[in-house]
């Protein structure tokens, strides 16, 4: 319903819903984003990762909302008493017809040009490929000296030494003194890296400094210090503030340290550790050879209890060819014995078959003389019936016929006439006799 109709219409009673819904539109329609400066109380952290609290001055207070996809993307802390700027939307939560302001972003108060510059150099950095993981170089594992760049009077000096002797007492130091505050740090910051690249003393240097304000950190924000650990050829480890700090030194450097200490034990390693693995790979080692060495043992008695005598051998080998000839001799005389076995089986097998041969001789003879007795009287018959056959041949020649004075009569295609009623009058006739033929033509016919 147009939000006019709630109003316009006379006596109209409205329900609570109703005129909740038309002034929620009417805020939400006629006020923008806008930046609201206050103080935080009654910060109330909910499971579901959202913010409500409230903003208040000396005078009033307002609620307000902020979601989880919206507070995570923060990269300071936010606690009750803290001064700060959001950017919000006026709205009114219908359920209980409270106005609030729904937080897009906040950051702390008075610091709104800062972050501004942060996020624009970030975004700047960003797509040159400043930042780009590929461009990372890998730290060195026992590096031969570590340099330091920050303030000689700093305390994360202090931690970083303390540390560094703890881990790996032996390594030298080299400092590349700078301020890490104020005006002018940051060009002196820069410079301190670029001298360290030119007299190439270390293998990886340390940009440093302990926590503090975003005022006290901006020094690491700056251009000139993230374009100068760019272009350094050492690895770069950037240990700034604590660990819910960041600063564009952090994205720039190859990696990033949550605090100095950190930086300093990210660059060398722990001497106790190392000892531990050297012991860990000694007695790895010990034990290898050890077994390796108790193998040996092992393999030299296997082989010492088949090492035989050569004379043992000799006899050995002997004594085989004794056994290989006996069992030739055996073999042989069991292959001769069978051989007579089978012999003697053939020759009563031929002996027993003697008589059938003479027998299967005389029956071949009689059965070729039947033979050669058939094959006469068939060729006697089948002549006869071939000189009968001839003499009807002879009888049934047409040629024969015509010899007794007959003759063959044939119209103009060749068809034999037997009929004379099937000629016309002056048709043309073929006349064959036993020898020659004439052509003839019709002249009269008769039907008999």
């Amino acid at each position: 319903m147009p939000l006019g109709l709630f109003f316009e219409e006379k006596n109209r009673v409205l329900r609570v819903a109703e005129l909740n819904f038309a002034i929620k539109q009417l805020l939400e329609s006629n006020i923008p984003l806008l930046w609201v400066r206050g103080e935080i109380s009654n910060l109330v952290k909910a499971a579901s990762g959202h913010w409500y609290f409230a903003l208040k001055d000396d005078q009033a207070q307002v609620r307000c909302v902020m979601f989880r996809n919206k507070n995570q993307l923060l990269v300071s802390t936010v606690a009750n008493g803290q001064q700060v700027e959001v950017l919000a939307a006026a709205t009114l939560y219908e359920q209980r017809g409270d106005f609030q302001l729904t937080v897009e972003q906040m950051r702390p108060a008075g610091l709104g040009i800062l972050y501004e510059q942060f996020e624009r150099l970030k975004q700047s950095l960003q797509s040159e490929g400043l930042f780009a993981a590929e461009r990372k170089r890998p730290l060195p594992a026992f590096p031969k000296r570590v340099g330091i760049v920050t303030s000689p009077q700093a305390a994360a000096l202090r931690d970083v030494l303390t540390t560094l002797k703890l881990r790996l007492p032996t390594v030298p130091v080299l400092l590349y003194p700078a301020p890490v505050q104020g005006s002018g740090s940051a060009e002196k910051i820069a410079a301190a890296i670029r001298l360290a690249n030119q007299r190439a003393e270390c293998d990886v240097l340390i940009v440093c400094r302990g926590g503090g304000s975003i005022e006290d950190l901006w020094a690491f924000n700056e251009e000139v210090v993230a374009r100068a650990i760019a272009a350094s050829e050492i690895p770069v480890v950037s240990g700034v503030g604590h660990e819910t700090d960041f600063t564009i030194a952090d994205f720039v450097a190859d990696e990033r340290a949550p605090t100095p200490t950190a930086a300093a034990q990210r660059v060398v390693p722990d001497r106790h550790a190392l000892l531990r693995n050297l012991r860990n790979t000694a007695q790895h080692l010990q034990r290898a050879q050890r077994n390796r060495l108790q193998n040996a043992m092992q393999a030299v008695d296997y082989l010492q209890r088949r090492l035989v005598h050569p004379a043992q051998q000799l006899q050995r080998r002997a004594q085989q060819l004794d056994q290989l000839q006996q069992r030739m001799q055996r073999a042989f005389a069991y292959r001769k014995q069978q051989q007579h076995w089978q012999w003697q089986a053939l020759a009563q097998r031929l002996r027993a078959a003697g008589g059938g041969f003479a027998r299967l001789h005389d029956k071949q003879d009689s059965l070729a003389q039947r033979l050669v007795k058939a094959m006469r009287a068939t060729q006697a018959q089948r002549a006869a019936r071939a000189d009968n056959l001839a003499q009807h041949l002879i009888l049934l020649d047409p040629k024969q016929v015509l010899a007794r004075g007959y003759s063959l009569v044939q119209d103009a295609k060749g068809g034999v006439v037997s009929d004379a009623s099937r000629l016309e009058v002056g048709a043309e006739l073929r006349v064959t006799f036993a020898k020659g033929w004439v052509r003839t033509e019709v002249k009269e016919r008769g039907v008999e």
